[in-house]
């Protein structure tokens, strides 16, 4: 039985761009809240923001990548079945 493993991988560039976006969006809003004329209650109320809504959308980019892991998975198992049955299949067996 032939294995077939489907690899989507991001090139190292897209990654890098990834990150450094993150980083010069993370820090830009930080530093923004760090200059905004408010009391310190305020900043740090935004910040504490910012930090939930960060960890908020990792927690969401990781469900659904895991859900999209686990369709994989199903299709894999799926398709290991189809295969197997048709392996086992003989058309001029008579009946």
């Amino acid at each position: 039985m032939s294995e077939t493993q489907v690899k989507q991988q991001s090139s190292g560039a897209f990654y890098g761009q990834a990150v450094a976006s993150f980083a010069v969006a993370l820090a830009a809003t930080s530093i923004g809240i760090f200059f905004l004329d408010a009391s310190g209650w305020v900043r740090a109320f935004l910040a504490i923001a910012v930090l939930y809504l960060t960890t908020s959308a990792f927690t969401l980019a990781k469900v659904i990548r895991d859900k999209q892991e686990a369709g994989q998975i199903v299709s894999r198992v799926d398709q290991a079945r189809l295969e197997k049955i048709l392996a086992e299949h003989d058309p001029f067996q008579k009946l």
